[in-house]
């Protein structure tokens, strides 16, 4: 199609699915990228051009990536006469299938509550992954950070999140309330006076094809254990039936048997242990998840205690400065950093790059371009071995070398080129 703004390379190949769901990535793709606001337009850049650098080391002329630039936030706005989310920005991502994106700013005065969920539910990015691994090297309140590795992948499309909720004292919420006393016989609520009153849907399409998305991923990532975390034992019928269609849904399409203690599941693989599926209620997992990380690997839940169990893991091994993410459907990958745009910070190449950098990282690890991945992801670990650091890490270390943004990007791409 032809774009207003939208300048596409004349070289490279798009990425293509077929009719089985498997994604083809030609040697040149063309992939798009949204610079992003605030701090975005300082780290962007250089995210580019650590895996420019990446990829020319590990493979010579044999791959490259063909950037295509697609606007949303502060950026569209000015090019598209005040629109912050151009639609045709959503058709060239849809075309492209990848894209990688900078921190977006939420519009005041109305507008979308927020550019990210905007995205999301447009184009029903109804996964959002967030692989949380701790380092050594940086400040974290437990003893071993480095014993979290789990992958998280939550609902984006349902829950509480899904913003079906009526004000307090609104003429919604009252005849809500209504409803529920006159005609759901609803007698439970102790104060139903200025009560506000909110929706969590779970669906069974919703639940089976998150169960689906993690299943494959756990599979093919020869993970250990797939662990369905949820709220059942006192939300039974949303909750706890997200917990039983799942695993209803890994019996009926992946084989699983029943575990011998009766609670788990297992897959069967070849040459390999099996795949344990296991389930922990919420709240129980929160704990575990800090004293004993290192029993989860893969994780699949919902969309609100994803939300929390992300945020707690994150704590553990660094905070949301290095946490990388992705929004996926079976149709479109999206990466993105885990941290806002730090307005009061933009421009002054002081912001830290890590997270947009590991999400770079995940996106050429999707690509399968394994190679340039470790290279980058090794080239950071060692950075941060080093104690060289941008100013947000400082823990007040007198051995500590404090970096730029951009001084932070060239020292990775200097041990990129000497791995």
């Amino acid at each position: 199609m032809d774009y207003q703004h939208i300048s596409v390379p004349s070289e490279g190949e798009q990425i293509s699915i077929n009719a089985e769901g498997q994604w083809h990535i030609p040697n040149k793709p063309i992939i798009a990228f949204i610079d992003g606001d605030g701090v975005g337009a300082d780290i962007s850049p250089l995210v580019r051009q650590i895996v420019d650098n990446a990829i020319a080391h590990c493979y010579g002329s044999t791959k490259k990536i063909y950037w295509l630039e697609v606007f949303n936030g502060e950026k569209a706005a000015k090019l598209y006469d005040g629109d912050w989310f151009p639609q045709e920005t959503i058709h060239a991502i849809r075309q492209f299938k990848i894209a990688i994106k900078g921190p977006l700013t939420t519009p005041l005065g109305g507008g979308f509550r927020s550019l990210n969920v905007a995205l999301r539910q447009e184009m029903d990015l109804f996964v959002n992954m967030r692989p949380i691994k701790g380092y050594s090297a940086l400040p974290s309140p437990l003893k071993y950070p480095e014993k979290t590795k789990i992958v998280v992948i939550r609902d984006s499309s349902e829950d509480i999140y899904s913003g079906i909720e009526w004000q307090a004292g609104s003429v919604e919420a009252e005849k809500m309330l209504d409803f529920l006393s006159q005609e759901m016989g609803v007698t439970r609520l102790r104060f139903d006076q200025q009560c506000a009153i909110g929706i969590k849907n779970i669906s069974k399409e919703g639940a089976e094809r998150l169960m689906r998305y993690a299943l494959e991923y756990a599979l093919e990532q020869q993970s250990d254990s797939l662990t369905v975390v949820h709220k059942g034992n006192v939300l039974k019928f949303t909750e706890g039936a997200f917990k039983r269609w799942g695993f209803d849904l890994a019996k009926r399409e992946f084989g699983a048997k029943e575990h011998e203690n009766g609670r788990w599941l297992i897959i069967e693989r070849l040459q390999r242990a099996p795949l344990i599926i296991k389930e922990v209620i919420a709240d129980n997992m929160l704990q575990q998840a800090l004293m004993t990380p290192e029993q989860f690997d893969v994780v699949v839940t919902t969309n609100q205690n994803g939300d929390y169990l992300a945020d707690m893991l994150t704590a553990q091994v660094g905070g949301i400065g290095i946490m990388p993410a992705a929004n996926l459907n079976n149709d479109v990958a999206f990466f993105e950093p885990t941290h806002g745009p730090f307005e009061r910070i933009a421009g002054t190449d002081t912001a830290n790059p890590s997270s947009s950098i590991l999400s770079a990282v995940m996106m050429l690890r999707f690509m399968n371009w394994h190679d340039a991945a470790q290279a980058i992801e090794n080239a950071l670990a060692a950075t941060l071995d080093a104690n060289e650091i941008t100013f947000d890490l400082d823990t007040k270390s007198h051995s500590a070398t404090i970096l730029s943004c951009s001084e932070f990007a060239m020292k990775i791409i200097e041990r990129v080129k000497q791995s």
